[in-house]
């Protein structure tokens, strides 16, 4: 057993933090009351190797496991998670592709990724479908030689900057999530509206909108797998986008213990600095340890991926305490931070937004006790 860090990772890990510090966290607050998209960071993010880092060398990737992904993760979220995502999106679009494409399949989707700075959407969520996958009511009809897909997404990350998306649809809706299907559907196809973009309360940076699909013909030569195979891909890709969206809860609380420290060490209450006070002390002490456990968590799940193991039960492990652990550390750091805490002024109010949409996205924190459950009790 081991709790250090390879040479490379350790490479990887000051990249990212100085990727943080220099171009994230200077440009957050921007970001954020702007609601802008981060081209110029995130293209710079691709140029130095922090985006598509799953894909494998024979494509033009770096080939780099899950336990760097969750590293690189922690360190650019620190800087804002708004930014992260959409940093570590393509990750989740291309999973699908790598764990069921064919070999053409790969070169024509993947390789363009390492090539050019571009993005892919994962196409999954529906309006009345978000952590019930099976609720979605997106139709594939098979007509020759192409699908014909109907349907409507939502709360899609990248849905306006994606060049493609992942598309989970029924093929055979009398089957169940046996009879849904998963294709590579590109962005320019005709017959795809893109919406708004949402006015999100928290991690504002990042473009999140509705697609329509009206009578888009997919060929069939996109299909991933086999017809049928959708929903084992899509709760496939989760196990693997996990623990690195994890581990943004674990940058931004960290971020959160940090700016406490600093604020409590500085500030004076009845003489002494805050943190001599046991309230305002055990409440950095709690964000500290639960931090660090969570960051366990991440790597444990991580690691069972990059070894060949199944991962599922401790990614819901991380993802749900990693989530809300960030939520309760955003809280205490504005208490800690007392009148100032609830200023824009001060960058906790922002930690404490962004962190709430973590408890939700990819599976929330009460889906994760779920799937923990059916682990615990059927395997």
């Amino acid at each position: 057993m081991d709790f250090g860090l390879s040479e490379i990772q350790q490479e990887f890990k000051k990249l990212a933090h100085d990727f943080a510090v220099n171009e994230v966290a200077p440009r957050a607050n921007e970001f954020d009351e702007s609601g802008e998209f981060p081209h110029e960071v995130l293209k710079k993010a691709w140029e130095i190797g922090l985006m598509n880092v799953h894909i494998p060398e024979s494509l033009g990737g770096l080939e780099l496991g899950s336990i760097e992904e969750v590293i690189i993760g922690e360190e650019v979220a620190w800087g804002c998670s708004g930014v992260a995502v959409p940093l570590l999106v393509n990750n989740l679009a291309e999973v699908p592709l790598m764990l069921a494409g064919t070999e053409e399949q790969k070169k024509k989707w993947l390789v363009p990724m390492t090539e050019e700075y571009k993005f892919a959407a994962y196409a999954v969520t529906e309006p009345a479908a978000g952590s019930d996958v099976a609720g979605i009511r997106a139709r594939a009809i098979k007509k020759g030689d192409h699908y014909v897909l109907n349907g409507e997404k939502m709360w899609i990350t990248g849905a306006s900057v994606a060049d493609w998306f992942f598309v989970l649809a029924y093929t055979d809706p009398d089957k169940g999530h046996r009879g849904m299907s998963g294709f590579v559907v590109s962005a320019d196809t005709p017959g795809i509206e893109v919406g708004k973009k949402e006015n999100n309360m928290g991690q504002r940076a990042s473009d999140t909108r509705s697609i329509s699909f009206t009578d888009v013909q997919v060929p069939a030569e996109n299909r991933i797998g086999q017809e049928g195979d959708g929903f084992k891909i899509a709760m496939s890709a989760f196990d693997r986008s996990r623990p690195g969206v994890a581990a943004l809860a674990v940058g931004l609380a960290q971020r959160a213990l940090e700016l406490s420290i600093e604020y409590a060490r500085d500030r004076k209450s009845f003489g002494v600095p805050i943190w001599q006070h046991q309230g305002v002390g055990f409440m950095i002490a709690d964000m500290a340890r639960n931090t660090e456990a969570a960051r366990l968590l991440c790597y444990k799940a991580a690691w069972l991926l990059d070894v060949g193991e199944r991962n599922t039960l401790n990614a819901a492990y991380a993802k749900s305490f990693a989530a809300d652990m960030a939520m309760q550390a955003a809280i205490d750091a504005v208490q800690v931070h007392g009148g100032y805490g609830f200023s824009k002024e001060y960058p906790v109010e922002k930690l404490m937004r962004d962190a709430k949409v973590i408890q939700i996205y990819e599976g929330t924190s009460q889906i994760q006790k779920l799937i923990m459950i059916k682990e615990l009790f059927s395997r």
